[in-house]
């Protein structure tokens, strides 16, 4: 194998034309320019250099790999600048994907202070929903993917391999029409919305609900069903149905003719930081999940 030091040697001895001469140069000894020329030309398997007199000439596989060398060595300190500004955070690239509700609200703080504290790393942002966000991050798609899980459900080891950073514990209130009955309760049981129209929420967040309304004892009807946070506080608004949302999604929406009462017995979801445990040692991922614990913790 070829190696880097022996080309710098090699480039060396060619400009000066002798051992001593490229000792000289590259500050060490002429035994040592004698076997780093050895070692290399053992790994080139041909010589590299004759002696004429007092001075070494290359010989025509010397003068191709001299060719060579000069783009190989410049590409090599490339690449190292590079890898050292990554690894200092003066450079770097962080894939993110974040649900709605955690762009609009977790996200833009954890991002600012990534910006300021290490402006040389550039952050991509894409949304998707649990489980997608999870497939993308193993499928390599992205560096960091953040997901939820609601308390007690089924699958907890489905994050086992990966690496789980946890940001908050997000409640679920309900919301309902400004002019509802309830609408002033402290507290609500979800079985006193039982008669109610719904507006659902993503499938993930739509499944949850159906599960607590059947262990209130009844199922929704759900008249309407929308991805989008800020459709179903509309919808909830104009007074066609009762919702129950995230406290996350409900402080992105700021909900016109609606209002939020705390559900009984509580339900919560835990929202984490996601990553691959080979990716959370590179800096600008591991940095990007610090300022998003920062950020759920305020």
């Amino acid at each position: 194998m070829i190696e880097a030091r022996h080309l710098r040697v090699l480039r060396a001895v060619a400009a000066t034309g002798s051992f001593s001469a490229a000792a000289r140069e590259l500050g060490c000894t002429q035994p040592a320019v004698s076997q780093q020329m050895k070692a290399l030309e053992g790994s080139a398997g041909t010589p590299l250099l004759v002696r004429t007199g007092r001075e070494m000439r290359l010989t025509e596989a010397g003068e191709a790999l001299v060719r060579h060398a000069g783009g190989i060595l410049a590409g090599l300190t490339a690449a190292e600048e590079e890898v050292a500004a990554i690894a200092g955070l003066r450079a770097g690239r962080v894939r993110l994907v974040s649900f709605p509700s955690g762009s609009s609200t977790l996200v833009p703080t954890a991002l600012a202070a990534l910006r300021a504290a290490h402006p040389g790393t550039r952050v991509s942002l894409e949304e998707a929903e649990p489980p997608r966000s999870v497939e993308l991050l193993r499928a390599g798609d992205c560096d960091v993917a953040l997901a939820f899980r609601y308390e007690g459900a089924a699958g907890a080891e489905e994050w086992a391999d990966l690496v789980v950073r946890p940001l908050l514990t997000d409640r679920l209130v309900g919301l309902v029409p400004e002019g509802h009955p309830l609408a002033r309760a402290e507290s609500v049981a979800i079985a006193e919305l039982a008669d109610e129209p719904w507006i659902a929420g993503c499938p993930r967040c739509r499944g949850q609900l159906v599960e607590v309304c059947a262990s209130a004892g009844f199922t929704p009807r759900i008249d309407f069903a929308t991805d989008d946070y800020p459709a179903v506080a509309g919808l909830v608004g104009a007074g066609l149905g009762v919702a129950v949302l995230p406290q996350l999604a409900i402080e992105s929406v700021r909900p016109r003719g609606a209002s939020t009462v705390a559900l009984e017995p509580a339900v919560r979801r835990e929202i984490v930081a996601l990553t691959l445990p080979d990716l959370a040692q590179v800096p600008a991922v591991a940095a990007t999940l610090d300022e998003l614990v920062r950020a759920g913790s305020r």
